[in-house]
């Protein structure tokens, strides 16, 4: 047994230092040094290694047990929905039905500004409420490159809009972690976040239109904005406060999806805007009835690490019958229906029941003990059990779907096959990134770093709500999860809000609702995005936009919850 030591230089700014190395290296590596994330990833996974030995003391067994624990869970299950998701989206390729579906889905919005609500906002969150660990982000992204926006700003809008829907993601999973980590009442938990995210579903959909049209861009599409934001933030309220956390994400993102719809039926922007032939978006030309200009088929180079960018010469839509349509829209179809279906608890159970392996991870599990202020005294030490849950595995459903819909669109097994080997070799860098990433981020848990971190904002006094969201944002940027973040930090909020005189709800609730604006900016999701939309090697670009965004919603956040911990009427937000 070896216990975590959380102040080992015996000066906490020294030892808080020390423990921001690894991540400070990484992020300078990737955005100032421009270096390729993969080594970027490497390197800070390194100097974590040597930190957690040399300044934490932990045995060498127990930091190298962790890394492999971490890389195993980046493998599987985040690396096998990648993998899967990327793969139905090369099929669809394949057979030219991607084509078919983007401009299917520009005669209903034909407007870019529009479809990034539409995908990235609304569409997105249903993804993020049934399935979660990056789905989301790849396939909305892959459509938005389809759609003929240029790989920038496709993973960019993405990443911005999956923030709201995360903490209620994976059928609640987030927040149902929360509770088990806290002990606090999941009912609480999911009141008091869904009131904070609540607010920010309805300016998200105003704040990713900002992001890639300004806001001139956003005065022509505000009622589509509002009616998303709305159609959102109005159900997920509802079934946050009065049911739990566990329909909140599929039924909001749904919610929103129909209303869209619904409003373009009868509304359309007077000014409506399209790309241009440099792929710049702004105003329609008067005359001009081209939906918008699709992005050539991508070229993948061998190293499978550089982007071909090029926007072909504009060309009107073309007329596609229904049975194009309908092969078109199956494959997507069939995926939400897979999700859906892995999504039912008593499937899980009964897929775990035919296929479930665990296997406690040897020289680490129950075997490092985590300490007073972070945990209660008396509490047991840390799990560390692989689980290899292969039938019930959210991207084994979606591998059921790409296969299902191979067959129906005529791809041979043959065919298949060559296409799968394409893309795992297509991916093979992004998976290494993922592994390695999360290797990281374990370590860094187990080493008691991430500890040392919390525990310095600690010092904020009468401050702790605004800094103390700062810290589930911290946890999330580092380690790419919300549910991570939860688990990291959520009973250090519940200690320091209650030595603070604050509520456990509110400050266990703010490390969700924070940790989501720093998804946008975690390796993770960025390097997720950069391989759906074959826009690998350009993280370091990214992230430098996407962290100003974060900054800025995470500010927000502290704000609202230094509101809801001292000045009425937002104090009574706060669930009892």
């Amino acid at each position: 047994m070896w216990s975590q030591n959380y102040n080992p230089l015996g000066e906490s700014v020294l030892s808080t230092i020390v423990a921001a190395l690894p991540a400070v290296v990484l992020l300078a590596s990737i955005t100032w040094l421009r270096m390729r994330i993969h080594f970027a990833a490497m390197l800070g996974l390194a100097l974590a290694f040597i930190v957690s030995v040399a300044v934490y003391k932990m045995p060498v067994d127990k930091a190298a047990a962790s890394s492999l624990y971490g890389a195993a869970f980046g493998i599987f299950p985040i690396g096998w929905i990648l993998l899967n998701v990327i793969f139905i989206y090369e099929v669809t390729v394949k057979r030219g039905l991607f084509d078919v579906l983007r401009q299917n889905l520009a005669t209903i919005a034909p407007d870019p500004r529009i479809q990034v609500i539409l995908i990235a906002f609304s569409f997105g969150a249903f993804l993020e409420g049934m399935a979660g660990f990056g789905a989301p982000v790849a396939i909305t992204a892959t459509i938005l490159v389809q759609f003929g926006f240029r790989p920038f700003e496709a993973c960019l809008v993405t990443l911005i809009a999956n923030t709201a829907p995360v903490a209620f993601g994976t059928l609640g999973i987030p927040i149902t972690t929360l509770a088990e980590v806290t002990g606090l009442n999941p009912r609480l938990l999911s009141a008091m976040v869904g009131s904070q995210l609540s607010l920010f579903a309805l300016i998200i959909p105003f704040w990713v239109v900002v992001a890639i049209a300004g806001w001139r861009g956003v005065r022509g599409i505000w009622p589509a904005a509002l009616t998303a934001g709305v159609a959102f933030a109005a159900p997920g309220y509802l079934l946050s406060v009065y049911h739990g956390p566990w329909l909140v994400g599929p039924v909001s993102g749904l919610s929103a999806i129909l209303a869209l719809v619904a409003l373009l039926r009868f509304w359309r922007p007077s000014v409506p805007w399209q790309f241009d032939a440099e792929g710049n978006l702004g105003p329609r030309p008067p005359g001009n009835d081209q939906v918008g200009l699709p992005i050539e088929e991508a070229s993948f180079p061998a190293n499978g690490s550089v982007c071909v960018e090029t926007m072909a010469a504009p060309r009107l839509a073309a007329a596609y019958d229904r049975n194009s349509t309908v092969l078109a829209w199956l494959p997507w179809l069939l995926l939400t229906t897979f999700i859906l279906i892995w999504g039912i608890p008593q499937v899980g159970s009964w897929l775990d029941r035919l296929c479930l392996m665990k296997q406690p991870m040897p020289h680490l599990h129950q075997l490092v003990q985590r300490v007073a202020p972070v945990v209660p005294a008396g509490s047991p030490p840390e799990n560390a059990i692989i689980k290899l849950n292969l039938l019930s595995a959210t991207g084994t459903g979606i591998l059921f779907a790409a296969i299902v819909s191979s067959f129906a669109i005529g791809l041979s097994m043959r065919e298949m096959l060559v296409t799968y080997l394409q893309t795992f070799w297509r991916i093979r860098l992004s998976l290494l990134t993922i592994t390695t990433m999360l290797a990281l981020g374990t370590l860094t848990k187990f080493s008691g770093t991430d500890a040392t971190l919390g525990l310095a904002l600690e010092h904020t006094g009468s401050l702790y709500p605004f800094f103390g969201t700062l810290l589930g944002w911290l946890g999330v940027a580092l380690t790419g999860s919300d549910t991570s973040s939860n688990v990291l930090f959520g009973s250090l909020q519940k200690i320091t809000a209650q030595q603070i005189g604050v509520s456990p709800i509110l400050m266990a609730g703010a490390n969700s609702s924070g940790g989501v604006m720093g998804k946008m900016m975690s390796a993770q999701s960025i390097v997720i995005a950069t391989t759906a939309t074959n826009f690998y090697g350009h993280e370091g670009r990214i992230l430098k936009r996407t962290f100003f965004h974060s900054i800025a919603l995470v500010t927000l956040m502290g704000i609202l919850v230094y509101l809801q911990a001292y000045v009425s009427p937002f104090t009574h937000m706060v669930p009892h």
